[in-house]
């Protein structure tokens, strides 16, 4: 299933989702544009984290280290 990616201005990602059915939040990065996995990330902090001031410094302090990650290998077309 494809999850829907919203655009943010941050100097390390570039855009980040959330698929609220498995309280996965998706987070790609501007270094290599490599896509990351939290698990257990619910709708509402997930929330908080797209309206967040800082969206870097939100992840770095309330999802790394507190949530489990997957580095996502994506297929080249």
């Amino acid at each position: 299933q494809t999850m829907h990616m919203h655009s943010v201005t941050s100097s390390q990602i570039t855009e980040i989702g959330h698929d609220p059915s498995s309280n996965t939040m998706a987070v790609r990065f501007k270094h290599g544009g490599t896509l990351y996995h939290y698990k257990g990330v619910s709708a509402e902090k997930f929330e908080q984290f797209k309206t967040s001031e800082s969206i870097g410094s939100f992840l770095g302090k309330n999802i790394k280290g507190h949530h489990d990650f997957t580095k996502i290998i994506e297929k080249k077309e």
